[in-house]
């Protein structure tokens, strides 16, 4: 098959013919149709995660057709159109028996624990647990999209989270996970601020859902602007990018006994980034972590989907090849483009 081979951190990857994946006893071989391209693809290529060994094969959002399965696979066939979540749970430890296969003792990675989707094929273990069933109504390239960006968001906003019609939603960092944390805090009913540093940015976030726009780039206070704002302080802020910055405007935009919720990641130096304990304490806040989303929640999303509440595809900003999406993964850290990018169709 052809995938892109990162075989040294930080140097350009190739476009490569490698060895076809195999499925395990419990896994699949799934047909890639689509993949995003996400910036923790970069953070993978850079180095940063400790789970990436080298020569790898990155991307982890993707939908496709499930081409061979293991002999000890009950719930699919070749075939089937499915995408799964990018945190993969093995469903037996105790977090998997509780429902929690995102946070999973054994968890696996497609594009940073294993082989990802940049590739015409892609293995995916404990096929049974981790697999979703694609409906009709969901393009490839919608699919695609959802995860890890949209359904990260979806967790963050709707379950951990817990926005509410009416309540004041913060959303630092307008990139893929922001723009759907927008689309997600709006079909809710809550009231969203879009934060970022790019007019163009927050342009697209007001057509999915932001009432307020505020650009950070010129030196603005961000937190007493939301303050401001929202008569008191967000009830739900998230940080959507990950930045030590965009999580202190995060915890101290909050009114009191607000939520924060961290969702970009925090890597390599800024990862034991300072809080604002005295706020969280004097205010008590919460602040909680979100990581992924479990296989069984997919269908409340879908279902808002299908009935028209949230139209992921409006936040897919360009599609590309394999080949093209090299030049992307290593410029990521510029943030050249706006929405969230897919690969498709791969040649």
């Amino acid at each position: 098959m052809k995938a892109v081979v990162v075989r040294e951190f930080q140097a350009r990857p190739l476009l490569e013919t490698v060895p076809d994946p195999m499925p395990s006893p419990g896994g699949v071989v799934i047909r890639v149709a689509a993949t995003g391209l996400c910036r923790s693809d970069w953070h993978g290529w850079m180095g940063h995660d400790k789970d990436v060994t080298l020569p790898h094969v990155p991307g982890h959002e993707l939908a496709g057709v499930v081409e061979e399965t293991g002999r000890d696979v009950t719930g699919w066939r070749p075939g089937d159109r499915v995408t799964l979540p990018f945190v993969c749970g093995c469903g037996s430890c105790p977090q998997c028996r509780s429902g929690n296969q995102q946070v999973c003792h054994r968890q696996f990675q497609p594009g940073f624990t294993r082989w990802g989707s940049f590739a015409e094929l892609v293995a995916v273990d404990y096929a049974d647990v981790n697999l979703v069933r694609l409906p009709a109504e969901v393009s490839d390239v919608a699919a695609a999209s959802l995860g890890c960006r949209f359904v990260t968001s979806f967790r963050a906003v709707v379950d951990r989270g817990r926005a509410k019609p009416g309540e004041w939603v913060a959303v630092h960092g307008c990139g893929g996970v922001g723009l759907s944390a927008v689309m997600i805090a709006n079909a809710l009913g809550a009231r969203v601020v879009a934060i970022d540093i790019t007019d163009e940015k927050l342009a697209l976030a007001k057509t999915v859902g932001a009432e307020v726009l505020i650009n950070a780039s010129g030196g603005q206070k961000v937190a007493p602007a939301i303050r401001q704002a929202t008569g008191g302080g967000a009830h739900l802020s998230l940080d959507a990018l990950g930045s030590p910055i965009l999580c202190g405007n995060s915890i101290r935009c909050l009114r009191k006994r607000g939520r924060h919720v961290q969702v970009g990641l925090l890597v390599g130096e800024e990862a034991n980034a300072a809080v604002p304990m005295d706020l969280i304490v004097a205010y008590e806040l919460e602040i909680l972590g979100s990581h992924g989303i479990q296989a069984h929640r997919y269908d409340a999303l879908l279902g808002m989907i299908r009935a028209g509440r949230l139209r992921p595809d409006l936040l897919v900003g360009r599609t590309m090849s394999l080949e093209e999406s090299i030049d992307q993964l290593v410029r990521m850290n510029e943030f050249p483009e706006t929405g969230i990018q897919v690969i498709h169709p791969l040649f």
